[in-house]
């Protein structure tokens, strides 16, 4: 069942500066998944007046990294750093909404790997990529194991 957020969702266990500043939107997210949103605007435009490659890469290393930090426990926060990522264009775009969607894939004590793709309005793949992180310390319970 897909969990799609709304008000009961606190949105500050999601957002940051740099979420806010790119216009991310977080429109999906529970175990395993998660899907994100922005709307393109002349800020994330390059030169050539196309979707610059480093908004479709941030959006890549941010929708992975949430795939893997899903938490059940209310209040709490599951953090991590990314170790690796990969990039691969596919397509470019200059306007509409774009969506992104990272799976988590694999998972060890300490170490997750996930994927994602973005889509363009007409459900195109734009940009697939690959992501692997280190959860940081806080993100378990007394016992030492991942929440």
């Amino acid at each position: 069942m897909q969990k799609h957020l709304g008000e009961q969702m606190d949105h500050s266990l999601i957002e940051s500066g740099y979420f806010n500043h790119l216009d991310f939107r977080m429109v999906e997210w529970e175990p395993g998944l998660a899907v994100l949103e922005i709307e393109i605007g002349p800020q994330h435009l390059n030169r050539a007046k196309t979707l610059h490659g480093g908004v479709l890469t941030a959006m890549i290393d941010t929708v992975c990294g949430f795939s893997g930090c899903h938490c059940s426990v209310p209040g709490y926060m599951r953090k991590a750093v990314t170790l690796s990522l990969t990039t691969s264009f596919t397509g470019q775009v200059s306007s509409g909404i774009i969506r992104a969607v990272g799976r988590k894939r694999t998972r060890g004590r300490k170490i997750f790997v996930s994927s994602a793709e973005v889509f363009n309005a007409a459900d195109e793949i734009i940009a697939i990529g690959e992501a692997t992180y280190r959860y940081r310390s806080g993100s378990e319970d007394s016992s030492g194991q991942p929440v």
